[in-house]
């Protein structure tokens, strides 16, 4: 029964209703003088016409419900189909089904989907107000211990200057890259698409990370010797990738560390790799390293300063370049990053 069409539904009730009302006549013939044809005809006419009849009503009451749950469940499926009319030799409500089904299942997945936005907005929220906590706090000293007296005090007015100028600093760095990476969730990023020089670029960014590095006695080196290996890409937006990296690598790797960067070309394709021998991420953290604000030990890594937007910038420029970024990494033996560019042509 579940999977008979309403047509054959119909079919049968006419036909059981006939048989009903042939017996009926046979019977009263028996006992009255009924004419034959009557027995006969009466029968099919009543048939026929029953057939007719609820064909017909049965057709408008599925096709106005189906409307209606349409509507209910999948807006806008219906819009400019709300005149089709249903025949009952479609299978409707089998079809009905299926779409309820799958309208339900694509509710339950936006349903989680939303929940995950949900948390993942409340814990965006709470990073942000933790990242311009501590330097708006910081200034705050500084300003309170100025206007107690320490202003008059030329030993440390000036110093308590210089440290609240670099909380703010802080902020505005902040800000900067919470600003740079809405721009580039919302908008596409305009890449300046360029032939250069990916083993030049990173020896400049060598030789500007070559102070923050020396202050941790952390080395800065190539894996080997590489000659010229010309990519195609925004010079200035890798040079931000790689940058991060390294500074990423200076700040959290180990004191007397070192930091290397190696190529690998598959034919058209080159392939950078940032290393270093820090202490390394635990497995659990990887897949939310790129993730805004994000910071595999909060406690220990906030004075380290960073807006902890770096990583999730990079995931952005690299996803501009069609292109992907990636890590490994195991503990107290250090850290990988992985991402490629497109080969060009030394001419």
């Amino acid at each position: 029964m579940r999977n008979l069409k309403p047509i054959y539904i119909v079919l049968g009730g006419s036909l059981i209703l006939s048989l009903i009302t042939l017996i009926s006549l046979s019977i009263f013939k028996l006992i009255s003088d009924i004419d034959t044809v009557y027995v006969i005809a009466l029968p099919l006419i009543i048939g026929v016409t029953s057939f007719i009849t609820f064909s017909l009503f049965i057709k408008l009451f599925i096709t106005q419900k189906l409307k209606i749950l349409y509507r209910s469940i999948r807006k806008g499926k219906f819009n400019g189909q709300s005149s089709k009319s249903y025949s009952l030799q479609e299978d409707v409500i089998e079809q009905a089904e299926i779409e309820t089904k799958k309208w339900t299942e694509q509710q339950l997945q936006t349903i989680s989907k939303l929940k995950e936005q949900e948390e993942f907005r409340r814990e965006f929220l709470g990073n942000l107000a933790h990242e311009l906590k501590t330097p708006v706090f910081s200034i705050q000293g500084y300003i309170l211990t100025l206007l107690d007296g320490g202003l008059e005090d030329e030993s440390v007015n000036r110093m308590f200057l210089e440290r609240a100028s670099k909380a703010t600093e802080r902020m505005t760095a902040i800000l900067d890259d919470l600003d740079q990476i809405t721009g580039m969730e919302v908008n596409t990023i305009n890449l300046d698409i360029t032939r250069f020089d990916i083993v030049e670029l990173v020896a400049d960014l060598f030789e500007d990370a070559e102070v923050i590095a020396s202050d941790r006695n952390i080395t800065l080196k190539f894996a080997k010797e590489f000659d010229t290996i010309w990519v195609k890409a925004d010079r200035s937006k890798i040079g931000q990738v790689i940058s991060n990296l390294i500074n990423n690598s200076i700040s959290y790797g180990n004191e007397d560390g070192e930091t290397s960067v190696r190529f690998y070309i598959m034919d058209d394709i080159i392939t950078i790799e940032v290393s270093d021998n820090g202490p390394g991420i635990a497995e659990e953290s990887l897949p939310r390293l790129f993730e805004r604000f994000y910071r595999v030990e909060k406690s220990r890594n906030r004075h380290k300063g960073g807006s902890g937007l770096g990583l999730a910038i990079a995931k952005h420029i690299m996803e501009a370049h069609e292109q992907s970024i990636n890590v490994r990494s195991t503990i107290d033996i250090g850290s990988t990053f992985t991402f490629s560019l497109d080969k060009a042509k030394r001419d």
